[in-house]
């Protein structure tokens, strides 16, 4: 192993790999050195039964958790079942809906549990893009009155965590799938990205060590914009680099964020895709990394990187500048530090993963391509509606009335069918 690998890894380490699995190793070189010469010891009483299990002690805690190695650690799964209303108003014309779901494909870390959808719409189906990831549900009405649309799902969630110590394990991504994240992002916008990332990047060349090098860069020169409250931005990168040059702050929101370590990535040749999501829990880190009751805008973006040997590593910028936006934690405060660390290969899985989806261009219900009357969506986390009077996001209010809640449910729950609308 070259030095310069080997000093970037050994800085990554303490980051990354977990306490479980370096006591794990521990444990195992104690039990390969040679026994020592046996002494006799007075037997131990054994401990006297009781009706009630004695609560374990910590000598105890701290032996389960190493019992077996890190990669075999399993996260528990969390069922979430989601309910979504959507109502429509005052549109003339022909009017096509596009929703997006849950990721297509089931993951180490989400799988979904199905879906039951209801409404008066002329017809609906459902679209999908396993490049992106994405499914759709696309919703078409005849009738522009008194148009509805209910649905019950249910997905399962993990915590994910990046283990640097299983390099080769994870398998190896195909080809038109990193070359679809390898293309720049639009707005003309990747020379600025690549001289920004040149310049933080200086010499190093190690893949880990330059995705984590682009992160920092953006936790240090970024601001989560509060306002206005909701959504997840605009993803105009071209505007946020404009104002960021006479500024030196690139302020956004989270799908703004996660863009811009995006954009930086695949302007040196990393594949890296956003990860547009629905948080549906509260948090156990921060209260600001959380959300429950109406959750019409609780949308937030992640992102990833695509390192050789150890697949795509998840990243969240976004979560540690919210945390500051919100006064979570301060500036100066230890436990930032110790956030950023946590969120480079880490996603709390309060959150549903929705697409990868970047310059989506909308399809109808056949999977066509339809003739928008505006450029391809800069990424689809919400619903949007099109009719004879235009496009329309769940923002717009007076259009569009949604609303989407969670609940935690047993696994053993079936998924129930959707109360009757008419």
């Amino acid at each position: 192993m070259k030095r310069r690998r080997f000093l970037a890894l050994t800085a990554l380490l303490p980051l990354l790999f977990p306490c479980t699995a370096l006591a794990a190793r521990r444990k195992a070189a104690k039990e390969t050195q040679p026994a020592r010469k046996a002494t006799k010891k007075p037997p131990k009483r054994p401990a006297a039964r009781t009706s009630r299990a004695a609560a374990p002690s910590a000598e105890g805690e701290r032996t389960a958790r190493v019992a077996r190695p890190a990669e075999e650690v399993v996260e528990p799964w969390r069922t979430y079942e989601l309910s979504t209303t959507l109502r429509l108003h005052k549109m003339r014309g022909p009017i096509r809906l596009w929703m997006p779901l849950d990721h297509a494909t089931d993951s180490a870390w989400q799988r979904s549990r199905g879906r039951r959808w209801d409404g008066n719409f002329s017809r609906a189906e459902i679209v999908r893009d396993p490049v992106a990831d994405m499914a759709v549900l696309v919703a078409e009405w005849n009738s522009p009155r008194d148009c509805e649309l209910r649905m019950v799902s249910q997905v399962m969630t993990r915590d994910r965590h990046f283990d640097i110590s299983r390099y080769g394990a994870a398998p190896t991504e195909r080809n038109e799938v990193l070359r679809r994240y390898l293309q720049p992002l639009p707005g003309g916008v990747e020379d600025s990205l690549r001289n920004i990332a040149t310049e933080a990047l200086g010499r190093i060349r190690d893949p880990l060590a330059r995705g984590k090098a682009l992160y920092d860069w953006v936790i240090d020169n970024a601001r989560y914009e509060t306002q206005p409250p909701g959504g997840c931005g605009s993803g105009n990168l071209a505007a946020m680099l404009e104002k960021g040059r006479y500024s030196g702050i690139y302020a956004g929101k989270s799908a703004d964020i996660a863009l811009l370590f995006v954009g930086l990535c695949r302007s040196i040749g990393m594949p890296a895709r956003p990860v547009f999501g629905v948080r549906v829990d509260s948090s156990r880190l921060f209260s600001s990394l959380g959300r429950s009751g109406e959750l019409a805008q609780a949308q937030h973006c992640r992102a990833e990187f695509y390192a050789p040997g150890w697949g795509w590593v998840p990243v969240d910028p976004a979560d540690v500048l919210t945390a500051i936006a919100e006064g979570s934690v301060g500036t100066f405060d230890p436990r930032l530090n110790v956030l950023r660390k946590l969120l480079f290969g880490f996603w709390e899985m309060n959150w549903i993963g929705l697409n990868s989806a970047n310059e989506f261009n909308l399809r109808n219900s056949a999977g066509h391509p339809v003739a928008a009357p505006a450029a391809p969506l800069p990424f689809l986390a919400y619903p949007y509606v099109e009719s004879a009077d235009g496009r329309f996001s769940i923002l717009d209010r007076d259009r569009v009335s949604y609303s989407l809640s969670a609940r935690r449910i047993d696994i053993g729950d079936i998924l129930a069918p959707v109360p009757t609308l008419f």
